[in-house]
């Protein structure tokens, strides 16, 4: 329903709920932008200032990514945080946070804990039903290749099917049964259909249906054991044959190097350069995506991505650094 930032703010709409005692929202300080923009705007609606509202949570000095234990402790020391939301996958580090225990951790502290799956769905296999997830969002036009801006998709714990819900209505989110009786009252679907708001275009249902049958043949768990091997050969390759320029410091890998802490996605950190070694790789037929200020992304998907693919982008992106770096 709708596309990713929409349901955002549909989804803050149901479980957002500030009270004076708790009125903070939790998210990475490099969260996507729009993340940042909807969240602000949120605490604005309110009433609230985003400087005083915005709880934001950086890695450790020196360190790309997020420890776990450092978002717990950010959660926990707080009794004003009334909502946690950050990504499945973080988009600027490809990092893949531990969901379970985050979650566990918000609910423990009184928060509701929400996330953003953007860069997760139809990368990681998930299982927020049994996460005791509240909330959650995500595109379908990343991995799930469903096409430029098409229709996003929510989650909803079954606890939070009944009661007050949701926050907005509308036509599409009534009972089917009743929805033509034209009456006034909202009588919400069951589950996240509730949650729907207007109909959605049948062009960019067709388009989803057609990838998501390709999903439901080679099934998440067979295209996450391509995907780990996938990317642990990109690792590899970038490692030993691309060491001299990671020993000149002309790279790094950001992403974690623990198949469980990460997709298919590595992102590499280029201090210099990063856009004339982005063009060199553009040039040669390779896509790829780049992130500023310095992040190249690179990304083997396991639906019709190969190794020989990977090898290819290694061995081209080594001649393009040779001769950016000679």
């Amino acid at each position: 329903m709708n596309t990713l930032t929409v349901n955002l703010h549909t989804m803050m709409a149901a479980f957002y709920r500030p009270t004076a005692e708790r009125f903070k929202i939790v998210i990475e300080a490099k969260a996507f932008p729009s993340d940042h923009y909807a969240m602000m705007s949120q605490l604005r609606l309110h009433g609230y200032d985003p400087e005083v509202g915005l709880v934001t949570i950086a890695p450790r000095s020196g360190e790309a990514t997020l420890r776990t234990q450092d978002i717990i402790d950010t959660i926990q020391k707080d009794n004003q945080i009334a909502v946690v939301l950050l990504s499945g996958i973080q988009y600027y580090t490809g990092q893949l946070f531990d969901i379970e225990t985050i979650t566990k951790a918000g609910h423990d502290h009184g928060c509701v804990v929400g996330w953003d799956l953007a860069h997760a769905a139809g990368n990681a296999p998930l299982k927020l039903h049994d996460w005791n997830v509240d909330f959650a969002c995500w595109c379908t036009y990343k991995y799930i290749n469903s096409g430029p801006g098409n229709i996003g998709a929510v989650f909803v714990h079954e606890r939070h099917w009944q009661g007050d819900r949701p926050g907005l209505a509308g036509w599409w989110g009534n009972q089917k049964a009743n929805r033509f009786e034209m009456s006034p009252t909202f009588r919400p679907s069951e589950g996240a259909s509730g949650y729907q708001i207007s109909n959605p275009s049948v062009l960019n249902m067709v388009s989803l249906l057609g990838s998501l049958e390709l999903f439901q043949a080679a099934t998440i768990e067979k295209l996450r054991e391509k995907s780990v091997q996938l990317t642990a050969y990109l690792e590899y390759l970038l490692i030993t044959e691309l060491k001299k320029h990671i020993d000149a410091g002309h790279f790094r890998i950001l992403t974690p190097s623990d198949p469980k802490s990460r997709g298919c996605q590595l992102s590499l950190d280029f201090p210099e350069k990063m856009l004339t070694i982005f063009e060199g790789l553009q040039s040669r037929g390779i896509v790829c995506d780049e992130r500023k200020p310095t992040v190249i992304r690179i990304a083997p998907t396991p639906m019709y991505n190969s190794y020989a693919d990977v090898y290819d982008v290694v061995h081209n992106l080594g001649e393009i650094l040779d001769q950016v770096f000679p």
